[in-house]
């Protein structure tokens, strides 16, 4: 649950952040900020002594799961970019449905499965009424949002799974920690390889401000997340973290002025119907 508040104003954050910033170069100095602060939290709770015992096998995943992690949040926030809050992140949410799938093949979470089923049938259904036509202005196309936050949802389903199998056996801040120096090297390899690193020089404060705070969320957030990623059940943990979309629609709204028609509502409806199903198997 901590997860999913913290998460939830990892978005807020980030859209006052992208408003006049590349999205790219957001997402990598967000990242400088959650790197800092996970190996804060691994020389705090002094697990950094156990790093030369990390299994190869689990390094690896760990990897694994910061290049998907990386490339989740590049999408991500292109999307955020160009698309409004209450449309993207009802489609990044897609990764809940992908994840527990993935779950139930990889891991064998059957346990109560006709209604995990049903539980994904719900949170699907809710995502599919919440997306709604953009509408477009001076003829531009609004198709691009939706194919970042597909891809951001696509590889947000498989950070979930590798993580879990590189976390095992690893205390979870140095598991955080190491996957975030990875998510650290692909963000800023991305601002260089486009050539976008000249626009450091010509940031606006203000949104450099909201930028860190989103840092901070997203690094609080992912503390909490792959803490119960390790010790929980996948496809039980991952839909309690989504439940962030009641905190970004409520925050989306106070701030950005972004209302939900009453189709949207249903489908939020459903997707906390479906969270809720799933958590308390």
């Amino acid at each position: 649950m901590l997860s999913a508040v913290f998460a939830g104003l990892t978005s807020i954050l980030a859209k006052c952040g992208i408003r006049k910033t590349d999205s790219d170069v957001a997402t990598a100095l967000r990242t400088v900020v959650v790197l800092v602060f996970a190996w804060v939290m691994v020389f705090v709770v002094g697990s950094q002594s156990t790093i030369a015992a990390i299994p190869p096998v689990a390094l690896v995943f760990l990897v694994l799961s910061g290049l998907a992690t990386g490339a989740s949040w590049i999408c991500y926030f292109k999307a955020l970019a160009i698309g409004d809050v209450n449309k993207v992140v009802p489609i990044d949410k897609l990764s809940t449905v992908l994840t527990v799938l993935l779950a139930i093949v990889c891991f064998g979470e059957t346990r109560h499965l006709a209604f995990k089923l049903v539980a994904v049938a719900l949170l699907a259904g809710g995502i599919l009424l919440m997306v709604e036509k953009k509408r477009v202005a001076h003829g531009a196309s609004g198709r691009g949002w939706r194919l970042y936050a597909v891809l951001s949802a696509v590889f947000a389903a498989l950070t979930s799974i590798l993580a879990k199998v590189g976390i095992a056996g690893v205390e979870s801040n140095l598991g955080t920690a190491i996957r975030t120096v990875v998510v650290l090297m692909l963000a800023w390899g991305v601002v260089f390889a486009r050539g976008k690193q000249v626009q450091l020089l010509q940031l606006d404060g203000r949104e450099l401000v909201f930028i860190g705070l989103s840092g901070l969320a997203t690094g609080a957030s992912w503390l909490c997340y792959y803490y119960a990623i390790q010790t929980g059940v996948v496809s039980v943990v991952v839909p309690i973290d989504k439940l962030s979309i009641l905190v970004t629609v409520a925050f989306s709204y106070v701030v950005f002025k972004e209302k939900l028609t009453v189709k949207a509502l249903l489908g939020l409806g459903l997707m906390v119907a479906g969270t809720l199903l799933m958590a308390f198997l």
